[in-house]
């Protein structure tokens, strides 16, 4: 059996749980929802600036345009991320900056830059995957799990 609580514990609990509520940061989650919808969005249009361009100025076709436009986002996450300016536009936006091709890119690139002080195997070599790695994982062996059934569909006649 435990021991009743002493009016000095009981005081140390309550001083504890004043102090959690005052430290603990409170988010508002409509502003935190209107600052990831602005910041997703700019990334976004930045994108259609990129594709517009590659497909008028430069001639590119569309496929082509496409691929120049993921290429540059994903320089200037990985630039951004090398000088420490994307953790605060990720701070500021939250999934806004979090869920596009630069988000993942930023992923990959942030623990390079991390352990980059370990060397080049034991630091980039071991830890550049370590956010990334189980995306790219699950998204590889969800898309042989899909296809494998796919296949059995069509060679059983059932698509």
């Amino acid at each position: 059996m435990s021991e009743p609580k002493s009016e000095e514990q009981k005081n140390l609990e309550k001083d504890y749980e004043e102090y959690v509520k005052i430290i603990t940061p409170t988010h508002n989650l409509y502003l935190q929802m209107l600052k990831a919808f602005i910041t997703g969005g700019i990334i976004c249009v930045i994108g259609q600036v990129l594709l517009n361009f590659a497909s008028g100025q430069l001639g590119m076709d569309k496929e082509t345009a496409g691929s120049f436009c993921s290429l540059v986002l994903v320089f200037c996450s990985v630039l951004l991320t090398g000088f420490n300016i994307y953790p605060s536009i990720v701070k500021f936006g939250g999934a806004g900056a979090l869920v596009p091709i630069t988000g993942f890119a930023n992923s990959v690139a942030a623990p390079a830059v991390e352990f980059k002080k370990e060397g080049q195997v034991f630091g980039i070599g071991c830890k550049i995957f370590t956010i990334a790695g189980p995306v790219i994982l699950y998204g590889i062996f969800t898309s042989w799990l899909l296809g494998l059934c796919y296949w059995l569909g069509k060679a059983f006649g059932w698509l």
